[in-house]
């Protein structure tokens, strides 16, 4: 229940698939944000005599000027036993992207010219970035390194699934959980985190003057909080931070992990090379080994007031402009 003193929200389950496909398409602008395309597009995937799928959709992400990519998308209800359905779709669709990518490319193209919007922003990232036109784009995408992306949109945060799509698959799924509630007049809300919201440094909307954005593909480090017990223990004595929550998507990406000392310190102030990063136990954390001992740097502390706060959780940056910062206003 979600409650105020005007107004009671009940929870609303989706009943069907079907709903839940209608709830991303009713909310996909703030959902993947004005960099991202979603095409609710069903057509069959596959090499002809082998087997075939049927995504329930594909996002196209043009928030990297240098490294655009393609999500798979399947939507899925809690109910349905998606821990042995969703894993099973996800390799499938992995096998099928592999053998058909110039239908994928036709599928894509047919969508986009039936979606005026998303046509355009195609046609406006290809020009600034470089690309002849949109089928170049698109065969960069489809034919690219690191091709293969899925996405998992679910009713219901399930920690077994997340711990499965972890220790199985190579390649990077991300999860995204939407929630409904309704109340008495009919109206809806929805509760959901936007897709990779952590991931655009700065966030969307809050690029500070003489501050240039990073571009997701210079993204190489990532920045977590840490008790002083903890942070003496285990990242200065284990060279290692472990039980961490990273985007499947990031992983191959962080190369370098920085500690933010909680207060009073309230500064990042150790940064050390990553030599692996690797399932923790049987969860749906990680645990980030170290290539040698963090060394010191700064430290770059927290400026009180600013619209830059002290991490919760972790976030990511880059090597470059971490080690170049005084604050934590230039490092994110």
């Amino acid at each position: 229940m979600l409650w105020c003193n005007r107004i009671i929200y009940e929870d609303e389950p989706f009943e069907r698939e079907t709903e839940l496909e209608g709830a991303i398409e009713e909310i996909s602008n703030v959902l993947f944000g004005s960099s991202r395309i979603y095409l609710c597009i069903k057509r069959k995937i596959g090499k002809k005599g082998k087997k075939t799928n049927i995504p329930d959709g594909y996002l196209i992400d043009l928030s990297s000027n240098r490294e655009p990519k393609l999500f798979v998308v399947e939507a899925e209800l809690a109910k349905h036993d998606p821990l042995k359905h969703i894993a099973v779709q996800i390799l499938e669709f992995s096998l099928s992207f592999e053998t058909s990518p110039h239908l994928i490319k036709g599928i894509l193209k047919q969508a986009l010219n039936a979606n005026p919007i998303g046509l355009k922003r195609c046609e406006d990232y290809a020009k600034a970035n470089g690309y002849e036109n949109i089928d170049v784009l698109l065969e960069r995408i489809i034919y690219g390194e690191d091709r293969f992306n899925a996405l998992v949109v679910i009713d219901e945060s399930i920690e077994d699934l997340e711990k499965v799509l972890i220790s199985k698959f190579q390649f990077p799924v991300e999860i995204i959980t939407i929630e409904r509630y309704h109340n008495i007049d009919g109206e809806r809300l929805y509760r959901f985190e936007p897709f990779l919201k952590d991931v655009l440094v700065p966030a969307e909307g809050d690029i500070r003057p003489g501050l240039p954005a990073l571009d997701p593909s210079e993204l190489d480090l990532i920045v977590v909080p840490a008790r002083e017990e903890g942070f003496k223990q285990v990242f200065l004595g284990e060279n290692r931070w472990y039980a961490i929550r990273i985007h499947s998507s990031m992983i191959s990406k962080i190369k370098y992990i920085a500690a933010y000392q909680i207060s009073p310190i309230s500064a990042i102030t150790h940064i050390a090379p990553v030599a692996s990063i690797d399932q923790w136990k049987d969860t749906n954390k990680y645990v980030v080994n170290f290539a040698l001992p963090a060394k010191k740097i700064g430290p770059i502390r927290l400026v009180p007031k600013s619209t830059v706060r002290a991490p919760q959780s972790p976030r990511y940056s880059s090597k470059e402009r971490v080690e170049s910062a005084r604050t934590l206003d230039d490092a994110f």
